[in-house]
């Protein structure tokens, strides 16, 4: 998709920090970071969000997910929280499927 920011990342046409790439998925940090891990894995080919997800390509999700755990265990992350915003109301500003993984600070809730 020509007007994608993802899509333009994965491309090499917009600067990202780079933290993982295979054939199937790139994994970049993320520019306004959450907590002091957080980084994004996106699949290289185009997908929406999660409810575009089929049998025809739900094994780059599952692809997606051995990546986060590789990484995480790579970073030493114990406890983390992986998360996929679907649709405005639920926060997505890029509509390209991806996942953040974020850690390094408590996350449970209520907070404190």
């Amino acid at each position: 998709m020509s007007d994608c920011l993802f899509c333009k990342i994965v491309a090499g046409e917009i600067p990202s920090s780079k933290v993982y790439e295979d054939d199937v998925c790139y994994a970049f940090n993320d520019i306004d970071p959450q907590a002091p891990t957080h980084f994004l894995v996106v699949p290289k080919a185009h997908i929406g969000s999660v409810s575009e997800i089929t049998a025809d390509n739900s094994t780059v999700v599952a692809h997606i997910f051995e990546v986060i755990a590789k990484l995480t265990k790579e970073k030493g992350l114990d406890s983390y929280r992986v998360v996929s915003n679907i649709g405005e109301q639920a926060g997505q500003s890029v509509f390209h499927l991806h996942f953040h993984v974020l850690s390094g600070r408590d996350m449970t809730w209520p907070p404190g």
